[in-house]
């Protein structure tokens, strides 16, 4: 049945009270595939918050590539996993701006009518790791809004109280709800895992991305030193302006990219040049780079090993290139050098990062707002690699630029990418 979106933005009940139905962009098993057919809109129930839990009215939601492997069933079904089982379907986006509507019981910290953005790390309470180890070290860890349904693509979204983070009041609704993924998964790659201080001198792959624009901002703030690998002249431009020393154009240094396969031959010509990238980053940073800010993979790995000095650490969150990775591992050992897993943050490095937003030390960068209508385009323009950078949506917001309460800069509006 059709469902009429053309008044999303209006709400019948106050916070406190839920209404019965709301409406949602839905992926469902008998429909995976490219995301303007697998995204449909529907009316769902809307869900009532169990203990500790918290129903949020969404004004804005962010789009990331995580919801067009949700549509494609890739790599594997999102049915297969989480609580979509109980659900049966799957509503996605983890990242939002909103409302608290209603919470559940046990919640004391907030209260309908508080203004929140949302950070997508679930974990159970009763895992012990929640408590001691590291909630991302929990077995029941999980994204929201991908790994589990009721994601931010609906007027209303369920999440667990710990996942609620003040709103900056200076951000519009579409700016708060931008950041939230892939910043606080830089913010724990370099604060927590890389051990970033002052002083420290990083290499950042893909530094005009959705990560790296972060990654470049915390060296900035954290009295550190940066060089940025990007794809073009203006995006090196841009990397500058966040405060990175200087940058490297990728396509300088087009043979160090590793292929896989490589005859012996060309594995020596990939060599040379990755011994020729490195020392244009060593001759940015005045050494060899104590961090490596990795997240592409095939391509880059053996090269951030090689260029990373002794003792220093690759950290690496994603494999946009690949994920078989495959490196001369002397370069390793004989110069004791880590290597180092990231996966997003636990609620305690999201409430720090977000501390930097709220003082805007670190500015959301954000490329277009698109209307409710335009989830299903929004994921296929990622799909087919049209964006220029961070897409907002409008759910509960009529137009760009409502939401402010207090005078500060907002987003910086950029095309970006790797």
């Amino acid at each position: 049945m059709a469902v009429d979106i053309s008044q999303v933005s209006v709400v019948d009940t106050e916070p406190g009270e839920l209404p019965a139905t709301m409406a949602a962009w839905v992926i469902r098993e008998d429909r995976f595939g490219e995301p303007r057919d697998a995204f449909q809109v529907e009316e769902i129930e809307v869900p009532e918050p169990g203990a500790f839990e918290v129903v949020v009215r969404v004004m804005a939601a962010g789009v990331n590539f995580n919801n067009v492997w949700a549509a494609l069933a890739e790599p594997i079904s999102i049915f297969r996993y989480g609580d979509h089982p109980e659900f049966g379907h799957h509503i996605g986006g983890s990242d939002a701006s909103g409302v608290v509507w209603k919470v559940g019981d046990g919640v004391t910290r907030w209260k309908p009518g508080d203004e929140v953005v949302i950070h997508c790390n679930m974990a159970s309470y009763e895992d012990p790791e929640v408590h001691g180890l590291d909630p991302m070290a929990a077995p029941s860890q999980m994204i929201w809004g991908y790994e589990t349904t009721w994601g931010s693509f609906a007027q209303f979204t369920k999440v667990q109280a710990q996942q609620l983070l003040p709103k900056p009041k200076h951000l519009s609704w579409e700016e708060a709800a931008s950041y939230g993924l892939t910043y606080f998964t830089a913010y724990r790659m370099l604060l927590n895992r890389g051990a970033l201080t002052a002083g420290k001198k990083v290499l950042i792959w893909g530094a005009a991305g959705g990560l790296g624009v972060f990654a470049v901002q915390l060296c900035k703030a954290a009295g550190a030193e940066c060089v940025g690998v990007v794809s073009s002249e203006e995006k090196g431009e841009l990397v500058k302006q966040l405060g990175a020393a200087g940058y490297l154009n990728r396509n300088d240094f087009k043979g160090m990219m590793r292929r896989g396969g490589e005859t012996p031959e060309e594995e020596k010509a990939r060599f040379k040049e990755s011994r020729r990238f490195s020392e244009a980053v060593n001759e940015i940073l005045g050494e060899a780079p104590d961090i490596v800010f990795e997240h592409v993979g095939t391509a880059t790995f053996p090269t951030s090993v090689y260029a990373v000095k002794p003792f220093g650490k690759v950290v690496i969150c994603g494999a946009t290139s690949g994920y078989t990775l495959d490196f001369d591992v002397r370069y390793l050992w004989m110069r004791q050098k880590e290597i180092i897993g990231s996966h997003f943050a636990n609620a305690w490095e999201c409430n720090l990062a977000n501390k930097l937003i709220e003082e805007s030390k670190i500015r959301p960068v954000l490329w277009k707002t698109l209307g409710f209508d335009g989830v299903a385009t929004a994921h296929q323009m990622m799909r087919d690699n049209e964006h220029l950078g961070k897409i907002a949506v409008l759910v509960g917001a009529t137009e760009e630029g409502q939401g402010r309460t207090a005078e500060g800069p907002g987003a910086i509006r950029a095309e970006v990418g790797a």
